[in-house]
């Protein structure tokens, strides 16, 4: 499972944003603006965020325009939210301090650092992060106390990370070990739909939990049954609004069904063999998969979320292993990162044609003269100094 090493990996979010300044993007509505929130590799200098041309018309496009230190060195930066939310205030998890960045990209050629935050309350070491329809964001703490002794809880943030709303993740008659990983709402039915799966790896688990926005109340932990309910990983919400899919750290894919009751359900419906898949996004019809024991990028039918249909897959280098993923809203690129062979310190693009999922390389997207595909993040000086390589993880796109 690709997660974290507190003395071996470190991870990168790399985010997509628009904005006035990209009116010149390669149509309406495109992205302008790759950010990524980088680590740096040695843990010697601060980690960063860097901010690359993704204008695809660009004599610059794929080039890294400004770099933001952080002025710490062991954050671990992690994952980002998902999508980009309205106005630019972005979290930014650094999972190895617990503490989560508020970064400032309304003006993309010049982001700021705002504030950061740690726990809620009792609960550390903060996730995923996903906004709700009032703009509030709501999150996965992993674990009560440093000890990683006991479970941790579903948060509601404000928009400046103030702590609103929380309920402790634990049902030990479901299953005792519990680590709130991901999430997906879903507030056409007023529910969230938590992951479970531990960054430190100290123990497995087999839950999916489901819980009920408006009273912020656990309404079921679903046992996932099978090698393939192991350690689920990111829930999503398809494009109806109401169905949600769960893959899990064992490659298996899960429907949550009869999500609207309080009585929910899990079934399996796909596995994509190997172990250690990543995180998917949802392209329309279509479901795409990082699947790293297979150094490929997966596109399945899911028209029928009760039998997924694979229709294309890219595949990486010998010993690549793709993450992360992000899908570009309303257009067809897909940015890739990884956590294994060059992937540690390359990011590539993408596309996907939403009219039948099928998948290919944007050859576009590489540094000037190079015949390598990809922009590489090993390299010695960046805008702010010396400061080495850093590994590229996250993403996530700008709004049109």
């Amino acid at each position: 499972m690709l997660r974290i090493s507190m003395t071996v990996i470190l991870f990168v979010s790399i985010v997509f944003v628009g904005s006035t300044q990209g009116q010149n993007s390669r149509r309406s509505g495109s992205s302008s603006y790759l950010f990524i929130w980088a680590g740096d590799a040695d843990r010697k200098e601060s980690d960063f965020l860097a901010v690359i041309d993704a204008r695809a018309n660009s004599k610059r496009y794929g080039q890294i325009i400004t770099t933001l230190p952080v002025g710490g060195s062991k954050n671990y930066p992690h994952h980002t939210e998902h999508e980009m939310p309205l106005g630019g205030i972005l979290f930014a998890n650094g999972f190895g301090s617990g503490q989560t960045f508020r970064f400032d990209l309304s003006n993309p050629i010049r982001p700021r650092l705002l504030d950061w935050f740690g726990a809620a309350g009792e609960y550390m070491h903060p996730h995923s992060f996903v906004r709700y329809a009032n703009g509030n964001v709501i999150a996965t703490f992993q674990m009560r106390g440093h000890k990683n002794d006991q479970p941790g809880a579903l948060v509601e943030l404000d928009p400046k990370g103030r702590v609103l709303r929380v309920t402790d993740a634990a049902d030990p008659g479901v299953e005792k070990f519990i680590r709130p990983y991901s999430l997906a709402v879903v507030p056409a039915l007023d529910r969230i739909v938590t992951s479970s799966a531990d960054m430190h790896e100290k123990e497995i688990s087999h839950v999916v939990q489901v819980w009920r926005y408006s009273d912020f109340k656990l309404l079921k932990s679903i046992y996932l049954q099978g090698p393939a309910g192991v350690d689920s990983a990111e829930p999503r919400l398809l494009s109806d609004g109401r169905t949600v899919l769960v893959s899990t750290f064992t490659c298996g894919l899960f429907r949550v069904v009869n999500l609207e009751s309080e009585n929910p359900a899990a079934e399996f419906v796909h596995a994509f063999g190997g172990k250690n898949c990543a995180l998917p996004v949802v392209a329309g019809n279509y479901w795409v998969q990082t699947v790293p024991d297979a150094r490929a990028l997966v596109s399945l039918d899911v028209s029928n979320p009760n039998k997924p249909v694979e229709v294309s897959r890219l595949v990486f280098g010998e010993k690549d292993k793709p993450h992360w993923i992000s899908l570009e809203p309303n257009g067809d690129r897909i940015v890739i990162s990884g956590g294994g062979g060059a992937l540690d310190s390359r990011i590539l693009m993408a596309k996907i044609d939403r009219k039948n999922g099928q998948l290919s390389w944007d050859e576009a997207f590489r540094e000037a003269g190079s015949k390598q595909r990809g922009i590489s993040f090993d390299r010695e000086q960046w805008q702010h100094g010396t400061n080495g390589r850093a590994i590229p993880h996250g993403a996530v796109f700008s709004r049109p």
